[in-house]
């Protein structure tokens, strides 16, 4: 009987968000942000790895009325894909994602407002997307996260707010 052979890798990626806070009649549109971090892939086989990454990610919205008026919500999120190769060097995945708030602010023309008691600190959701990864170690990848949690603060009962957002990511992967 051989020996379980799996080939472990790790890697950095970045890309460009497209933010929004869906929910109850919120008069908000799209906040393009960014995340940037870095991931781990395990082998489980051939075709199936599980991916956890950290990343740090600006999210949140923009006015509908003033686009300088910008909820920017900004998160460390732990995201923790299952990966299945459906052709050679593309997967298609999907996993939780859990989100710890690192700053919740009001911005408008260079001014900015803490909104600490509006948002809850802690946001869970589900993450389905693909992602091509190139022999060379090059990744490119699409992801959209739907938000779960009501990140509504406390106060607010009568309200739902959760994250939405879609990723586009450029990543390496070394072995």
């Amino acid at each position: 009987m051989g020996a379980l052979q799996a080939q472990d890798n790790f890697g950095i990626k970045g890309g460009v968000n497209f933010a929004d806070l869906g929910g109850d009649d919120n008069d908000v549109e799209t906040l393009t942000a960014f995340h940037i971090g870095g991931f781990a892939q395990f082998e489980i086989s051939d075709t199936f790895m599980i991916q956890p990454e950290l990343l740090y990610s600006s999210q949140g919205a923009q006015s509908e009325e003033d686009s300088e008026l910008k909820f920017r919500l900004n998160y460390i999120n732990v995201p923790i894909m299952a990966k299945l190769l459906v052709a050679d060097g593309l997967s298609a995945e999907i996993g939780p994602q859990f989100g710890f708030a690192v700053s919740k602010k009001l911005t408008y023309d260079g001014d900015s407002e803490d909104l600490e008691d509006f948002f809850k600190s802690f946001d869970y959701g589900v993450g389905l997307g693909a992602s091509y990864e190139f022999s060379d170690g090059l990744m490119l990848s699409l992801r959209y996260n739907l938000g779960l949690a009501n990140i509504a603060g406390d106060e607010f009962d009568d309200i739902r707010i959760s994250n939405n957002v879609g990723q586009i990511s450029i990543g390496y992967t070394f072995n």
